[in-house]
């Protein structure tokens, strides 16, 4: 009994050691909780009239817009953050080339962020 009660919790403790795995594994479970409670509400109370195609068009491209920029964001900022870490740490004086880009990376999301907003803006 005690060998097959160790062994149920093996998978866990095992992606729990680490703390960069914890915080993963803490960030999927608040994404899966943030999409799943809207979409039980949703169902929960439902509206009279139903929303036409190009209402959920806008909102599927609000969120592609949001979602693929976020990634592609977080894919350059952290492949500029490590190579700007090793460049300023041979050079210091590329520290303000490697916050300028930093900056430039950072403007995208900022227009990604807003043009979901006016995508959204322009709904009923």
């Amino acid at each position: 009994m005690t060998r097959h009660n160790t062994s149920r919790y093996f998978i866990i403790k095992k992606l729990l050691k680490s703390p960069k795995s914890a915080l993963s594994l803490t960030i999927l479970a608040f994404l899966i909780v943030t999409t799943i409670v809207p979409m039980v509400q949703a169902q929960a109370s439902p509206t009279d009239d139903e929303p036409s195609l190009g209402y959920g068009l806008a909102i599927l491209g609000a969120g592609l817009v949001l979602g693929l920029t976020g990634l592609g964001v977080g894919l350059g900022m952290g492949t500029l953050g490590a190579a700007g870490a090793g460049a300023v740490a041979e050079k210091p004086e590329v520290f303000s080339k490697v916050i300028l880009m930093i900056v430039f990376v950072e403007a995208i999301a900022i227009y990604a962020l807003t043009l979901g907003f006016m995508i959204l803006m322009k709904l009923p």
